[in-house]
């Protein structure tokens, strides 16, 4: 039988380069769902088109980069990418980074930036870090759910209440201030408005669940609005081009000052993509089902190309939103080309549409987000958490207070964090030594013989009350540690075994060990457990074994003392 001939280096890198490439199964199930799609991604880019121009506005780099990174990017992002109802676009909290790159460098450093982060995000998809995701806990992502969804509800305070919005405040206390500012004759007729909206986005589906609730709202209030001449804020003027594309001029000696933020902007890029990616496949479209699955790795190698593209246009960076995922799902969509759709009603509107779009109120839009935010975390989901654990549901919480209250990636960061100490805390406790009668008919001598089986996990959180307990133990002459029931040992828990038994072993008291597991062995060897031995032979595999060899320990000792 001949060798199967070995694949050529370039056959390798066409196969490995294959999964981050558009397929046709991107658009699975097309046949059946192009209509809602469609719908959906015309809903998707009204929606869009405000929150581009406003987070244009926000980042300091004007409306024109906000809507050109929606169109540019989206449809970027939404061809490579690795989610089929991802929306991705300019974002809050990419404002939030940008702005004082904007103060510092100037508007024109952003496109530079945007392609410069790209470039980096792009590197971390082909790494395969954005499996990485994977290992946040469910409770971190719920708590960035609800507070997503928090400062989306939040944000439309001041379009709800015909009020400015407050740059630059806590989005609490920007929504509170607002209210503050608020008219009586305003107020009434955009809460009006958005009590309308509302209406019909929870209506519609009950007459018939593939009506496009939003859409409809948008365009109902719309009119009324325009026939009932209220006085109320529009969207108002918007840019009426699309740039050529062209690569980003740049200083060398202003470079070096532009790489810390693009790689802050590449981490904030990343986790937000991938959060809201993970977000969209577990929210529940009109039809009852789960949105479908995503590909890590290629939502970030996706969303860099998104960027890099957006730079190229004279944009800004570009993340996965969530709002607009969200609207993506609740609005029916299914693959990707409701995504697409969107991008082509953003570029659509700059040519044919600007002035009469121009006219949409912004509480009518306001009001679309508002409803949308209320549904992006079910109640079930929340009371499931709260019911869980007590740690589950502290992580959960803080989450979503940091999110609001300060920012999403040190929300993110604490949440991980809490969660991880609270996981080792559990594991900690799992962890412990007990001290156990030898089996059988007890022979004499056996009170100076005791038997310690460490159970769990011997690592660097329990490693330190396990030398406590077992360093305690007094009037013996020989300890037996057992290690079969050890299930999990790292360096610092494998060096206090090392430190035990030097310290029994000072005392006089001869240690075997038994039972290391074979995973463990080349650690405990490595780091000194085997040396640290009186003799190599007392290491042993069976505990009948070890018992007898200390029981003729005691034998002898009490020979030498008479």
């Amino acid at each position: 039988m001949s060798a199967v001939p070995a694949a050529s280096p370039k056959s390798r890198l066409r196969s490995a380069l294959t999964k981050y490439l558009p397929s046709r199964g991107d658009y699975d199930g097309l046949s059946s769902s192009w209509k809602t799609d469609l719908l959906a991604g015309i809903t998707v880019g009204i929606v869009a088109l405000p929150l581009a121009l406003a987070f244009g506005v926000s980042s300091g780099v004007g409306a024109e980069a906000g809507l050109i990174t929606a169109v540019v990017a989206g449809l970027v992002a939404a061809v490579m990418g690795g989610s089929n109802v991802q929306v991705s676009g300019p974002t809050g909290a990419m404002v939030v980074v940008l702005a004082p790159v904007v103060a510092t460098h100037g508007t024109g450093s952003i496109a530079l930036v945007s392609l410069m982060a790209g470039l980096m995000v792009c590197a971390l998809g082909i790494s395969g870090l954005g499996r990485a995701v994977a290992f946040i806990p469910w409770p971190v992502v719920e708590g960035f759910t609800l507070g997503i969804a928090t400062i989306i509800f939040l944000q439309q305070v001041p379009s709800a209440l015909g009020t400015e919005g407050i740059p630059g405040h806590n989005i609490l206390l920007a929504a509170i201030e607002s209210a503050s500012l608020a008219t009586v004759p305003t107020v009434a007729q955009t809460l009006a408005v958005v009590a309308g909206v509302a209406a019909i986005m929870l209506i519609a589906p009950r007459l018939h669940k593939s009506l496009p609730a939003s859409l409809i709202a948008v365009l109902l209030v719309t009119i009324a609005a325009e026939l009932l001449q209220l006085d109320i804020p529009r969207i108002g003027a918007m840019p009426h081009s699309l740039p050529a594309p062209r690569v980003p001029t740049f200083d060398p000696a202003a470079l070096g000052g532009l790489v810390m933020p693009a790689v802050a902007i590449a981490m904030l890029a990343a986790i937000e993509s991938l959060l809201s990616a993970r977000v969209g496949a577990g929210l529940v479209g009109p039809d009852g089902r789960l949105s479908g699955p995503y590909t890590p790795d290629r939502e970030l190698t996706g969303q860099g190309l998104a960027s890099v593209a957006a730079g190229l246009f004279g944009g800004m960076p570009a993340t996965g939103a969530i709002a607009r995922t969200a609207v993506n799902v609740r609005s029916g969509a299914k693959t990707r080309l409701s995504a697409i759709v969107h991008a082509v009603v953003l570029l659509a509107i700059i040519y044919l549409a600007a002035g009469l779009v121009s006219r949409i109120p912004l509480a009518v839009l306001g009001g679309v987000l508002m409803v949308t935010a209320t549904r992006m975390v079910s109640q079930r989901t929340v009371t499931a958490i709260l019911r869980s654990t007590r740690s589950d549901a502290a992580v959960f919480l803080l989450t979503a207070l940091i999110t609001v209250a300060f920012d999403l990636i040190i929300a993110i960061e604490i949440g991980l964090a809490a969660a991880a100490l609270l996981t080792l805390r559990k594991f900690a406790s799992m962890s412990g030594v007990r001290r156990q009668d030898i089996a059988g008919a007890p022979v004499e001598g056996d009170e100076h013989i005791a038997v310690f089986t460490l159970g769990g996990a011997m690592f660097f959180g329990a490693a330190e009350r396990i030398l406590q307990e077992i360093s305690e133990v007094k009037d013996i002459q020989v300890a037996i540690i057992r290690l079969s029931q050890v299930r999990m040992l790292d360096a610092t828990g494998a060096h206090a075994l090392v430190e035990v038994i030097s310290a029994l072993e000072l005392r006089g008291i001869t240690v075997l060990v038994k039972g290391v597991q074979p995973e463990h062995m080349a650690l405990v060897t490595n780091v000194g457990v085997i040396r640290s031995l009186r003799h190599h032979k007392h290491l042993f595999t069976t505990l009948p074994a070890a018992v007898e060899h200390a029981r003729s320990h005691v034998l002898r000792n009490a020979a030498a003392s008479a």
